[in-house]
């Protein structure tokens, strides 16, 4: 029996150039009684409509090898884990995260010389382990090929499979065109199906990992991707070699283990291995001398140590000085595209000149061997520096700029961060404030005296106190806005990302509770929007998450309970945002009374909905009570005579307010200790697609923790299960720090 081919090989050195235009790849050979290379239809006829679209050309390293997928969701591929394998004649072992050679996909382009579908960068591989599989995420959704579906039942015996590829054919070592041909299932094992080429028809070296599809009435359905072959009439194989069989790999059940990771929220990677990181601010600590100077401590996943992040060290811009409080804001995004998560630090007391607390912000870009370590370092946003609007303005004091941030990647896959500067004074008016939107290598202002943004700027509004944003809309808040005649009542105003004829966020409404559309009653100190978040919403019927649900906190809001008012016990609101820019308020919340069906009794000073926090666990599917959570920090709740110890109140978005919520404090729900007076409990929380961090910047320990609870601590009616705390003095973190706590992403 002659050898059959698996995986892909280096490309011969006089090919170079060709290879890299076509991005094809030969194989390297398996010992033993098959081999491994890419699948093509050595005698499959040239494709010339779109039929096949979905097939993917795949260049791995500049040269080194070259293989075929299919785009399955805008976002993803599946191929073989043999084009990544390190040596897949022993072993098909392929470590999650970011590719080790730098791999450019080709989708939609059946002659390769054509400029139709696109190219993207595979940024991250999720393998299989039980068979010649792996999900390879792309850098940004392709929005203008349609993915295959997968097929739901296995090949059968004597069933025909269409393949596609880009591998070799009889007389081309790189064939610029997309190929097919037909094979026939001979038998199925529970993970891989060996077939037979029809009419001369095999699989070549660079067809590893492409499609083998079932063609039913013009409907494609995946069954399976092409994993080994014997190559007969490959060109370079044995003319001796004449057998067309091969051995594919199923995925027609797999469509579970697809989904559950294509749909599922993007962890925080900053080292790109696959394993989520945790990046924990303490912005009170001491570096250098100088006192509240802050540093950021990374604990990276997988046992793989910890880094501390200050303006010490020599990549950081800055030097760490009293008062900067670096890390006062925290957020993620991968802005450059690469894989690995990048770290967004607000450092809103930094002194700029001659002015104190101006502020700056800086994206710290992640890389395998962590922060610092890659080609690029650093992305540094600062009044008066660098590009776009940020250059033409001037840091001034008191601007605070990085007080508040957010960051994301649009539907279109375009990375951005929402940066609030509320201290800024437009023209002759202090600290109106006012937001950067930074995307690419440029960024734009804005401001209530901005285009269509709702409001007028005014004395102390500090819009940019508080933002949100989701991949269909960003809020900026103004906490201190009068509405009327009431100080401090405060407003938000909602964006789409799409700018405008001034190249700014399309403002689509505001809101305040003096509108007809809104609970309550505007009321000084009210500081309507102090807290803001935003999750995607896909509600039923709809084909994907194009809309959003927005949370708002309303700390100052007084309640009344019996008819008594409790000064600034607190409420929060959550509103729809349809894709047109329509808005409808869904609930408010707040502890409320001792016999409702809301856990807790709303209390002068609690100042319920100082933070809030939201999450859409499933993000790809229709939301659902389970899937949409909210969390409410209510930092200033007494329990019992233990004034200010804290607490938390989570809730789903959908439904009723008491439906699904969860009361937490110290010693339940898996928080330890127990309750002391002034550690605000609550004042620091982040849900993650799994987990809900609370921080405990003030207390008991005296350098501050952080604890992650499992999602079924905050879900009403399901387990508690054990948590993870993170504090100075364990797990390889110094016993050192002073609000170590106070933010986490």
């Amino acid at each position: 029996m002659s050898p059959l081919t698996e995986g892909s090989e280096n490309v011969p050195t006089r090919r170079f150039r060709l290879a890299r235009s076509t991005a094809l790849l030969a194989a390297t050979a398996a010992v033993g009684a098959f081999t491994s290379t890419p699948a093509q239809a050595v005698a499959g006829a040239p494709v010339t409509d779109d039929a096949y679209a979905y097939t993917a050309s795949l260049l791995i390293g500049d040269t080194q090898r070259a293989c075929s997928g299919t785009l399955i969701d805008p976002e993803w591929l599946l191929t073989a884990a043999s084009c990544f394998a390190d040596d897949p004649s022993s072993s098909l072992a392929v470590p999650a995260g970011k590719p080790q050679r730098k791999t450019t996909a080709t989708i939609g382009r059946s002659d390769l010389t054509g400029t139709d579908g696109a190219v993207r960068e595979v940024v991250e591989l999720v393998p299989r382990t039980d068979r010649d599989v792996v999900l390879a995420r792309l850098n940004r959704p392709v929005t203008n090929v349609a993915p295959v579906a997968m097929a739901t039942t296995a090949p059968t015996a004597g069933e025909e499979l269409k393949l596609a590829g880009y591998g070799r054919t009889s007389t081309e070592w790189v064939p610029l065109k997309l190929h097919t041909g037909a094979f026939s299932v001979d038998t199925s094992t529970a993970t891989t199906a060996t077939v037979t080429g029809k009419d001369g028809v095999a699989a070549c070296m660079g067809d590893t990992g492409g499609p083998l599809v079932r063609v039913a009435g013009g409907t494609h359905q995946l069954a399976a991707l092409t994993s080994q072959s014997y190559q007969a009439g490959c060109l370079g194989v044995d003319a001796t070699v004449t057998d067309t069989g091969g051995i594919a790999a199923r995925v027609d059940d797999l469509a579970s283990w697809v989904n559950s990771k294509v749909g599922a929220v993007r962890i925080t990677d900053i080292n790109c291995d696959g394993t989520e990181d945790i990046a924990i601010a303490d912005p009170g600590a001491a570096v250098g001398g100088g006192n509240d100077a802050g540093l950021v401590r990374v604990v990276y996943g997988g046992g793989k140590g910890t880094a501390e992040i200050s303006q010490d060290l020599g990549w950081v811009p800055g030097t760490s000085e009293a008062g900067d409080r670096f890390g006062e804001s925290l957020a993620t995004v991968d802005y450059d595209e690469d894989g690995c998560t990048d770290l967004v630090v607000g450092t809103p007391g930094e002194d700029i000149g001659t002015a104190p607390d101006a502020g700056m912000v800086d994206i710290l870009h992640g890389a395998p061997s962590g922060l610092g370590s890659g080609a690029t370092k650093v992305t540094h946003f600062e009044q008066g520096v660098g590009s776009g609007s940020l250059a033409s303005s001037a840091s001034e004091s008191g601007d605070r700029m990085g007080h508040a941030l957010a960051a994301g990647t649009t539907a279109a896959g375009v990375p951005f961060v929402v940066i609030g500067v509320p201290g800024e004074s437009l023209g002759s008016v202090a600290k109106a404030g006012m937001a950067v939107y930074a995307y690419g290598t440029t960024n734009v202002t804005f401001g209530q005296d901005s285009t269509g943004v709702p409001g007028t700027a005014e004395k102390d509004d500090g819009f940019g106190s508080a933002v949100a944003a989701d991949a269909n809309h960003m809020v900026i808040s103004a906490p201190g806005e009068a509405v009327g005649s009431k100080a401090d009542a405060g407003t938000l105003a909602v964006f789409r990302h799409t700018l405008n004829s001034e190249h700014r966020p399309t403002a689509l409404f505001g809101l305040d509770q003096d509108l007809d559309t809104v609970s309550g009653t505007a009321e000084p100190g009210d500081q309507f929007g102090a807290s803001l978040a935003l999750v995607p919403y896909r509600p039923s019927g709809a084909v994907a998450a194009t809309e959003s649900i927005l949370a708002v906190g309303s700390p100052g809001e007084d309640v009344s309970i019996g008819g008594v008012d409790k000064v600034d016990a607190g409420m929060a609101h959550t509103f729809r945002v349809t894709s047109s820019g329509t808005y409808s308020e869904l609930n408010t919340y707040m502890s409320g009374t001792a016999d409702d069906d809301v856990t807790g009794t709303s209390e002068a000073g609690d100042r319920f909905g100082a933070t809030v926090t939201a999450v859409n666990t499933a993000p790809r599917a229709v939301s659902t009570t389970a899937t949409v959570k909210m969390a409410v920090g209510v930092p200033d709740e007494a329990l019992g005579t233990v004034a200010k110890a804290g607490a938390i109140s989570t809730f789903s978005l959908l439904g009723a307010p008491g439906a699904n919520d969860v009361f937490l404090e110290a010693g339940k729900r898996g928080l330890p200790g127990t309750a002391g007076a002034n550690q605000s409990l609550g004042s620091s929380i982040h849900f993650t697609g799994t987990r809900l961090y609370v921080g405990m910047p003030y207390g008991p320990s005296s350098y501050g923790a952080l604890h992650a609870l499992p999602m079924s601590n905050v879900t009403a009616g399901e387990a508690v299960t054990a948590i993870t705390t993170y504090q100075p003095g364990q797990g390889g973190l110094p016993a050192a720090g002073v609000d170590f706590g106070h933010t986490a992403r």
